[in-house]
């Protein structure tokens, strides 16, 4: 994987400085964590933090274990699993959507630690649902939801940074092994996968049959079921080659936004 230049720290002194993603990761798996507040309107508890290391710091969301509100379906101290997870998929498939995410100890205990999108206020999935230039990587958020079972795709969960780059964040919610797609990314119904998406959707395929790193570090986080059950979503979506119907149950989730 080639480093990515669109994150960015903030030093000390309060100048933004690119950094590559290996950076980014590095800062948020070694780096001090100082709490700045609890975000609000969280379902968990969602920490605002600060993560230092030498002169570089950035902000990120720290989601601690303990924090986790108790689900009937998703087992309790999975979620920043689910929120590590889902990044490494997206970065295998080479789809730069999912912040950077580590899972670490901080201040109150295991929880995932991700890089904070300063994002542009009030923009989001439904603000952007009818512009040319994300179509792409919508398709690929529709995509990816689909073989990640994300229960709780909002439209609130689609950000632009400044830069207008396209970011998925609150990916806890996904990779149950029954059927639970919930999401507002309904546009593409029907329509063929783009012939680059399918290519990346079987390089991961193989990745995970021949990469004796990649199978082990996803059992790591998720059970055996679950991972058994994301490769026969990716095996579906590839034979199946287009963008599937909503499924049993309720299709979108509440709020929407």
């Amino acid at each position: 994987m080639s480093p990515q230049k669109r994150p960015s720290h903030v030093s000390r002194e309060g100048t933004s400085c690119a950094l590559s993603t290996e950076e980014i990761l590095q800062l948020l798996t070694t780096g001090e964590i100082e709490v700045e507040g609890l975000i609000p309107w969280s379902s968990n508890a969602t920490l605002l933090v600060t993560v230092r290391q030498g002169d570089r710091a950035t902000l990120a969301v720290y989601k601690p274990q303990h924090g986790e509100r108790p689900l009937w379906d998703f087992p309790h101290g999975t979620l920043g699993m689910r929120e590590v997870a889902s990044y490494w998929v997206c970065q295998a498939l080479g789809w730069d959507l999912v912040p950077p995410t580590v899972l670490r100890e901080g201040p109150h205990g295991l929880g995932s630690v991700q890089w904070f999108v300063d994002a542009q206020e009030g923009a989001h999935f439904f603000t952007i649902q009818a512009e040319p230039a994300y179509t792409d990587d919508l398709k690929r958020l529709a995509a990816f939801d689909i073989i990640a079972n994300n229960a709780d795709r909002k439209s609130g969960h689609c950000l632009l940074d400044q830069d207008g780059q396209l970011w998925a964040i609150d990916n806890a919610l996904a990779f149950h092994a029954e059927y639970k797609l919930r999401t507002v990314i309904w546009d593409f119904i029907g329509q063929p996968l783009p012939l680059d998406l399918v290519a990346d959707l079987q390089a991961l395929e193989a990745r995970l049959s021949e990469d004796s790193t990649m199978g082990p570090a996803l059992a790591r986080l998720l059970s055996e079921a679950e991972v058994a059950a994301f490769r026969r979503r990716l095996r579906q979506l590839i034979t199946e080659g287009r963008y599937p119907e909503p499924g049993p149950g309720y299709p979108v989730p509440f709020p929407l936004v």
